[in-house]
Parts: C-alpha cells; structure tokens; sequence
C-alpha cells in the first residue's frame, strides 16, 4: 500500500511517555513508551497491534491529549492535542476501553444528551438502530454486558460525526453478533473518509479491520506494514538454516520456561510478559502451567 503522509489525520515521531517516580528514595521515572513513531491517513484503519501492556493505550492516549507526553511530537488534525482547545476535540472520537460510561446512565438519555453538546449530530435514531442499542435502551450501564457496553461507547463516540475516531480494543467483550455489527460499521466509516485508529492484541482483528498495522512491543516499534505485508515477509535464516523467530505472549508471572523449551531464548521483560526467541515451528509448544494463554504475535527476528 502506498502511504501519503502528505495530509495524514495523524501523525507520531518519537513519542515518549515516562511514569512514577518508581520510589521516593532515588526519583527514577518508568519509560512505558520510548520513541513510538506513527502516521495515520484519511479513509484507513491504521492498527497498533500488541501485547497488553506494549504501550498501545498509552499511545492513543497521549495522541488524543488524555495524557501529557514526555518527549516527541504529536499532530492531530494539524494541531497538537496537548494545547489545542474545545475546536479540536468536537472533531475527534474516542472510544476508551473502559468505556468510561456513567454506571447509572441508561443509553437513550445518555445518547441525547451528548448529541446536544455539537451542532450537527449523528440522528440518534438511526445510529441506535444501526448498532442495536434499542434492544436494550432502557437498562442502566451498570447492568449492561460487556459487548453492549462496547456498543453503547461507540455510539457516544461516533454521534458528534467525527473526522477522526480512535478505539481502544474495540472487540473486547463483544459477541459474534455484536462484533459483526461494529466491524460492519467500522468498515463503512473508513469507505467513507474517517480516519480510524484503533488498538488490539488480536492478529484476527488486525486482518479483518486494518489497512496498515504497526506492531509495537516494549513501548516501542518493531514491525509496520499491510496485514498481507506483514504475514509475507520472509523469516531470517539462522546458522543452521532454520527460521529464527520471535514468539511474544503473556501468562502468569514466574513461569520456567526454559524448563520445559530446549534450543530457545527466554526472556520476561515485564511480569507475566514473556519473549521466546529461536528456530520456531508450530510444533514448539510447552505444557502451558497455570493456564497459560497462546494467543501470541509472531515476528521474524
């Protein structure tokens, strides 16, 4: 895919967000994300893909000026987020993962009073039909399901018609009618020139929803490309001959590893984080303890 950073909606070089101090007795400060650099265009979905705790989240939200960045530069929509007023914000959609929703809300009222806050709102009507939030217009947030939670959030980020919209693992908790529903209506967003930014953790997400994907782990870029792109690219033959691969996942903290994988370096950078590097194949597989989760990325090294 040819990229046309000329009039991007947004675009990231070298962001870097640090946190804490980690104690009060030496004042060292945390680096969650360490030179991220990104662009993002009209009529796309650009995808962080990643592991929790990669720096995804953090990123979208320093980009949308939710948190104040330790270093690099950020444009949205030609201005940066951090200093930029209310004209900025009326433009740009934002669906958190937490949703961020008042518990004792329910949708319609909800959804009205939002659509009051711009000039020319989505019609409520059609945006809850599209996205089946009548099914359950009249139960408070508190007791809504995850997926219709996710639903009711996209919904208050999509009534103000923005130019920009980002989403925070947009399929967490969704059911298969749900997630159908909103990949629908995300696919129809970007036909229509929005500008999508959206972050997962899902490979399968990334290649039914992106036009271009950049994988970030340790709060850093390390691959960038189409889906298509990105699952081509040729592996780097080891000494041996064979494929020296990268395998990132997470699981529980404290895991041996190396116990149970022979010819492979292992590593866990973060706590419950872990990366195992060597001449892969989809037989390397351990005992998972403790129910260890595969759903994993994997990269050439």
């Amino acid at each position: 895919m040819v990229r046309s950073p000329q009039s991007p909606v947004l675009s990231i070089h070298g962001l870097i967000k640090d946190v804490g101090p980690l104690s009060s007795l030496d004042g060292k400060m945390l680096r969650v994300v360490s030179g991220v650099s990104l662009i993002a265009e009209r009529g796309q979905v650009t995808a962080l893909l990643g592991a929790n705790g990669a720096g995804k989240t953090t990123t979208l939200e320093c980009a949308q000026g939710l948190q104040k960045r330790s270093g690099g530069s950020i444009s949205l929509l030609g201005q940066d987020p951090a200093t930029a007023g209310a004209g900025l914000r009326s433009r740009v959609g934002v669906m958190l993962q937490d949703g961020g929703l008042p518990p004792s809300a329910r949708p319609l009222p909800l959804l009205r009073h939002i659509a009051g806050l711009y000039a020319r709102p989505w019609p409520l009507e059609d945006l809850v039909g599209r996205l089946g939030i009548d099914t359950f217009s009249r139960t408070s947030v508190r007791r809504l399901s995850g997926g219709q939670k996710q639903r009711l959030a996209l919904a208050a980020a999509l009534i103000g018609r923005p130019e920009v919209l980002f989403l925070d693992e947009p399929s967490a908790g969704l059911d298969p009618q749900s997630r159908q529903l909103v990949f629908d209506l995300i696919a129809e967003l970007r036909d229509s020139g929005m500008g999508i930014i959206l972050t997962t953790h899902l490979m399968d997400d990334a290649q039914r929803l992106a036009d271009y994907v950049y994988i970030i782990d340790g709060g850093r870029n390390v691959a960038e490309g189409t889906v298509q792109e990105l699952l081509q690219r040729s592996p780097v033959p080891d000494q041996g001959g064979e494929h020296v691969r990268t395998l990132v996942f997470e699981a529980p903290a404290g895991m041996d590893l190396a116990a149970v994988l022979d010819g492979v370096e292992v590593s866990e950078p973060r706590a419950g984080s872990y990366s195992v590097t060597g001449a892969l194949t989809p037989g390397t597989s351990p005992h998972w303890p403790n129910g260890g989760k595969r759903r994993a990325s994997c990269r050439p090294r």
